[in-house]
């Protein structure tokens, strides 16, 4: 009989090979099967089940005797590669549910668990293969990078990774609370995979059919693409925020909010900020055809649209029964920012969020119109154009086909006149932070996020002369 430390390396007491156990055959057999607990790139067998690096590593830190974790929730919280550190107790209940346990010991197989291993490694290997007849290996960025933009925070979107319905997300640092993703080694880290949206250097921009793979040919299934990455991308469902609504700040909470200095506010705000626009970074990223652009296109892209699209999401978050907005696990009305000092600016984002809610957006339209806001070629320093308009074109096809299928046309016209309200919101937002630039400079240069800082703080130093 054969064990292994359940924290050490993983399990080869798997797959036999000529009577000996084979690492090199486990290793490349079970890292087929995605991790157990978050559907990140499994790393081998640990504590009992097939994980991730980062699920062994959170297992291992929750069996230390003074770890207690809870949750502000009812004890459901989605456990996925996005969400996974959100909420650890969640977390570890899962892991407890697929069987992880510190006191596993390991032995041989029986042969009815190796069918049962290796029918589970077939199907994700003939996953992969199909995944594999719909591109084709090609690295479109590796040797167009800008020196200029070589150590920016948003260059790890460069290189090309699989893009389907199980995507990998961004892999959080293990940290408690993480609201940003700007450590270059995480991606560097990982290896890259086939990308369905490479094209051929000899293609024609012009030619859409001819860098799309068939299954996004169909208008529906392109759609159906971009809904699912919204879906995978979104913080929360809407079943979820229905069940909050009733969640309101008491005065004393609010009260809390006020006390807060604007520098402090600021701050407090700018994190929450700074996690939405992650998930716009990730949502982008998923966008078929973003990552043909190059990646100063990509970038100047995200600069520029990210904030617009954080707005639009907003509408998801807000209540128009009581003009309340979800921020901090509870709905807030205008009078929790009251610290910002910035109330026209409130005041025009929950306006335009009434508004928008007032269309009554299904999650597959607000999902192609964020599309449509973020691929736009009126941006400025766009290098390619033409390759920019061809991704717009699709979108913007997408939107108009989601429409007309829901018997809503009109709504076209009333989205576009939200896009114009969208740019003059951000614009409004520039200015105050530059007015807060010049009042708190340490603030705005060094404890901002550094995303944050990277997209915005930069940007509005660039505007013309503003009064608060």
């Amino acid at each position: 009989m054969e064990y292994a430390d359940p924290d050490g390396p993983p399990v080869d007491a798997f797959l036999r090979r000529g009577g000996a156990w084979s690492k090199k055959t486990h290793l490349t057999q079970i890292e087929v099967i995605p991790c157990k607990i978050c559907g990140d790139k499994s790393s081998g067998v640990h504590y009992g089940v097939i994980t991730c690096e980062g699920c062994k590593g959170f297992f291992r830190r929750s069996q230390q005797p003074t770890v207690s974790y809870s949750c502000s929730r009812q004890s459901n919280c989605q456990i996925d590669r996005a969400s996974r550190n959100r909420c650890q107790h969640c977390r570890l209940k899962k892991c407890l549910a697929q069987g992880m346990s510190r006191d596993v010991k390991f032995g041989r197989m029986s042969k009815r668990q190796r069918d049962s291993l290796n029918a589970e490694v077939e199907k994700h290997r003939q996953m992969q293969q199909q995944q594999q007849l719909q591109g084709e290996v090609q690295s479109v960025f590796t040797n167009k990078v800008r020196p200029e933009h070589s150590h920016n925070l948003l260059q790890p979107m460069a290189p090309a990774f699989t893009f389907s319905s199980e995507t990998e997300l961004l892999t959080y640092p293990a940290v408690d609370v993480p609201y940003l993703i700007y450590d270059t080694r995480v991606f560097e880290a990982r290896q890259p995979t086939l990308d369905l949206m490479t094209i051929h250097p000899n293609r024609s921009p012009d030619n859409s059919a001819s860098i799309y793979p068939h299954s996004l040919r169909s208008t529906d299934e392109f759609c159906a693409s971009i809904v699912r990455s919204h879906q995978e991308t979104s913080e929360y469902r809407v079943e979820e925020l229905l069940t909050l609504r009733w969640k309101l700040f008491s005065r004393e909470e609010i009260q809390a909010y006020h006390s807060k200095s604007e520098d402090e506010m600021w701050q407090h705000c700018a994190r929450r900020l700074t996690d939405a626009v992650q998930y716009v970074v990730e949502f982008a990223k998923r966008i078929p055809g973003f990552r043909i652009l190059s990646q100063n296109d990509q970038i100047a892209l995200l600069k520029t649209g990210s904030m617009e699209v954080v707005l639009v999401r907003m509408s998801r978050f807000f209540n128009t029964d009581n003009n309340t907005v979800f921020f901090d696990g509870k709905f807030a009305g205008i009078e929790v920012f009251k610290s910002l000092a910035c109330g026209d600016l409130i005041t025009a984002v929950f306006e335009f969020a009434h508004d928008l809610c007032t269309l009554k957006l299904t999650e597959e339209q607000i999902a192609l119109f964020s599309a449509v806001v973020l691929i736009n070629t009126d941006r400025p320093c766009l290098e390619d154009r033409s390759r920019v308009q061809m991704v717009q074109r699709r979108v913007l096809l997408g939107l108009s086909h989601i429409l007309h299928r829901d018997n809503q046309d009109a709504l076209l016209h009333k989205l576009y006149q939200k896009m114009a309200v969208l740019r003059s919101l951000c614009s409004l937002h520039m200015e105050k932070l530059r007015w807060f630039s010049q009042c708190y400079p340490h603030t705005a240069h060094t404890l901002f996020p550094p995303l944050y800082r990277e997209l915005f703080t930069s940007e509005a130093e660039l505007l013309p002369g503003t009064t608060h």
